[in-house]
């Protein structure tokens, strides 16, 4: 199914492009017609305007999860407007998570622009939050405009919830394991099958749901999808310590400076011994690590092998996505593409 250390790194497959006008017209009708100044900070999260309600030609992230909903679709024998509604509303779900990961990671900048918490404080940035999860649900309920029963809309609409509260325990994991340094890689991987996994299942669950309403095909695209999203959070790991800082916006080691628990810091916590052992537990325990903890982490990380074994983590997550497809009968054309939207999540630099 594909070898994801063959991919082209710095070229994204053409499909993160092509349905993303749809997708971006999709989102904007499911915009209530109404001025109040909410709706200005979910316009501005999703780059459509600046601070001041102008419109700006700057986009929003990859659009990864409607591309892969959208391509599930396809795969399963559908057309893409089928799928629109369900593409639409997990990039609201998505963006609500990121507003409410900003305030509470305390991140400033989204896309080289202020995030929406540090423009309107912390509160309103909830409310926004929160509108974009409403929004979702109502995005999601168009699908009978497109031709969707009602029975699969409702389970389509129920299957996008449940991942939803799977993605919100994966970010509570997230932030219990900054207070301690008693982690693991089982652990690490329940985190991210749920915090990133679970979202990603849901595209392509929802996609092959609406094409066909077979719940055997949903699950078996869905678990393709938990997977690859797994493996999309560990080279995202990966980038946030070893990634070049013009390409991903980071500067090397940042996440060793947030004291971030990704599969790097995991892999080393259980690996160091002796003296590296204790120096590591005592960085990644305290407050605001120095430029030199950085560097010792960094050393520590080098002699125990933890890129090579990060990728090699990446790398096998991507295979066994991979075989969840072996004996599906899925439409050459978009699974092919598919396959290069994959290979490129974990060959990306950026």
């Amino acid at each position: 199914m594909g070898n994801a250390q063959t991919g082209v790194a710095g070229s994204a497959p053409a499909a993160l492009d092509r349905y993303r006008e749809m997708v971006q017209r999709e989102l904007r009708e499911t915009f209530p017609p109404s001025d109040l100044a909410l709706y200005r900070m979910l316009r501005y999260h999703l780059g459509w305007v600046d601070q001041d309600d102008r419109p700006t030609a700057q986009g929003g992230g990859k659009g990864l999860r409607p591309t892969l909903c959208i391509l599930a679709c396809e795969m399963a024998g559908g057309k893409a407007t089928a799928a629109l509604p369900c593409a639409a509303a997990l990039e609201l779900v998505h963006s609500f998570s990121l507003i409410h990961d900003d305030v509470q990671d305390g991140d400033t900048e989204r896309h080289h622009r202020p995030t929406v918490w540090v423009v309107w404080g912390q509160a309103q940035a909830i409310g926004a939050g929160n509108a974009m999860r409403a929004l979702a649900d109502r995005a999601v309920l168009r699908l009978a405009e497109r031709g969707v029963d009602l029975s699969t809309a409702l389970e389509a609409s129920a299957a996008l919830t449940t991942r939803c509260l799977e993605m919100i325990e994966g970010q509570y994991l997230d932030l219990a394991l900054e207070e301690t340094t008693e982690v693991t890689v089982e652990g690490y991987l329940d985190l991210v099958g749920r915090k990133t996994g679970a979202l990603i299942d849901a595209a392509m669950h929802l996609g092959a749901l609406v094409a066909t309403a077979d719940g055997s095909l949903a699950t078996s695209l869905g678990r393709c999808g938990r997977l690859l999203g797994m493996a999309f959070q560990v080279q995202d790991d990966i980038l946030g310590i070893w990634g070049d800082a013009q390409a991903t916006g980071k500067p090397t080691g940042a996440d060793i400076r947030r004291r971030k628990k990704s599969f790097p810091a995991v892999h080393a916590l259980q690996h160091a011994r002796g003296r590296d052992g204790k120096a590591l537990h005592s960085i990644y325990g305290r407050q605001g690590p120095t430029e030199e903890d950085v560097e010792i982490v960094l050393g520590i990380m080098e002699r125990l092998g933890t890129r090579g074994q990060s990728q090699d983590l990446a790398h096998t997550l991507y295979r066994q996505a991979m075989r969840c497809l072996d004996r599906l009968t899925l439409a050459s054309g978009p699974l092919r593409e598919f396959q290069e939207v994959a290979s490129f999540l974990v060959t990306r630099q950026y």
